[in-house]
């Protein structure tokens, strides 16, 4: 009970902006079908598959970042030990904190061959 009434207030304010996302998301859509209907395209494949494209490059992205973030965190933690010790393996430290960085751009390379085919 003393969870609830600390986040009282969060709570109200993100049921509020539920509510008003709720309202107003009808109107968008109907607006977007409007439009859709004034062009010439009456398939709905074409925008579920963009929506799928979009989603999957924010996916490449999401779990490039996560990857690289978890990896350069054991080596930045395995680096700082040994350049405590020894403050010659500075350069093979850097190389090894460099490499992950590699599955990040993989990561965008997917995203923006993703977005591209929208």
């Amino acid at each position: 009970m003393v969870i609830v009434r600390r986040y009282s207030k969060l709570i109200v304010a993100a049921l509020a902006v539920f509510v008003c996302a709720l309202a107003v998301a009808p109107l968008a859509f109907a607006a977007e079908g409007a439009e859709a209907a004034a062009g010439a395209e009456t398939s709905t494949g074409g925008g579920l598959r963009a929506m799928g494209l979009a989603i999957g490059a924010g996916i490449a992205i999401a779990g490039a970042g996560l990857g690289t973030g978890r990896a350069q965190a054991g080596v930045g933690a395995g680096g700082t030990g040994a350049l405590a010790e020894k403050p010659e393996l500075f350069g093979n430290v850097l190389i090894l904190f460099a490499i992950p960085e590699t599955i990040v751009v993989f990561g965008f390379v997917i995203a923006i061959m993703l977005v591209n085919a929208i």
